[in-house]
């Protein structure tokens, strides 16, 4: 099994006259992804490639500075958001049965606060390219959502009411960017992965990869499938709030990433926008049915962040 690639260009973010038929065929070919599979590509996204690497080359600037450097902007330390910042080496376990994670971050997630940036040094011009990337993920994750509500013959509102204030304060939805350094084979525990087996939390991740791979996700037959990079490619998958909100219509599939070779030290990097409802948006099946109990998008993914954190 592989993960279907769709043509995305009748609704590109460069095209605004599309057809309910044009939106009808992209959409039947994502439904059958997220269904079978709960990953697809997209291409002809109106994200250019240029975009993607100009914000890993900034992001990667950030992570290879000394750690005192980004030391004053680490995760937990800002008032507005307790996801925004930087996560160390080692400082999330998304798999609990093994080590913390080999890999670092930096969380956007919010553009209209003020705090404290990235911005001398290396990391010149950190904000204004994230925030910029962060508002073109923005407007293709609305598409997206909505072409997923008219495949499901759902009104497109029914998605798209409750992810109203992307980017603010009051929505959780976070532009990741994420470095997997060079790997020290002397140094490693066992079992340990450059991330751990997950499921992601909220509606979709958008993932941009870049040229080293490792990540695998679970396919319904039990076995691990290759996500390789595709240069221009958005790879998108469902995730758990999305899966509770369809009764299962969707899945969310687990995925981890795995070391290089043996011998390799190869880094690995890759920018993830990862979709949330507004906190206060009640999350229940759209079918009517009661298969999950309503919770609130906001209650829900500080629960699964803190179990993250908290084991490392």
């Amino acid at each position: 099994m592989k993960i279907p690639v769709v043509d995305f260009g009748v609704y590109s973010l460069k095209e605004d006259d599309v057809t309910d038929e044009q939106l009808d065929a992209v959409g039947e070919e994502m439904k059958s992804a997220f269904i079978d599979v709960g990953f697809v590509y997209l291409k002809n996204t109106g994200i250019s490639q240029e975009e993607v690497d100009r914000v890993m080359d900034i992001s990667k600037k950030f992570f290879l500075q000394p750690e005192d450097l980004k030391e004053p902007f680490r995760r937990g330390d800002f008032t507005h958001s307790y996801n925004h910042g930087w996560a160390s080496l080692e400082n999330e376990r998304l798999n609990p049965l093994r080590p913390s994670d080999l890999k670092e971050s930096y969380n956007m997630v919010a553009v209209h606060c003020d705090m404290k940036w990235p911005s001398a040094g290396a990391a010149a011009g950190f904000q204004e390219i994230q925030t910029s990337f962060f508002l073109r993920c923005k407007d293709l994750s609305l598409r997206v959502l909505r072409v997923m509500a008219l495949s499901l013959g759902l009104d497109p509102e029914v998605f798209l009411s409750a992810h109203s204030f992307i980017g603010h304060e009051v929505n959780g939805t976070t532009l990741r960017a994420l470095y997997y350094p060079p790997v020290d084979w002397d140094k490693m525990k066992e079992g340990q992965l450059r991330c751990g087996e997950h499921s992601d939390y909220g509606s979709i991740t958008m993932l941009f990869q870049g040229t080293n791979e490792g990540l695998q996700v679970h396919s319904r037959s039990g076995e691990y499938i290759s996500a390789p990079c595709i240069p221009g490619a958005v790879l998108i998958n469902i995730a758990d709030l999305m899966q509770r909100w369809t009764s299962d219509q969707f899945v969310s599939a687990v995925h981890k990433v795995l070391m290089p070779p043996a011998g390799d030290t190869s880094p690995r990097q890759c920018v993830a926008f990862f979709v949330q409802p507004d906190d206060d948006a009640l999350i229940s099946c759209c079918d009517g049915s009661n298969k999950y109990p309503p919770v609130t998008a906001g209650t829900y993914l500080k629960m699964r962040l803190d179990n993250a954190y908290k084991l490392t």
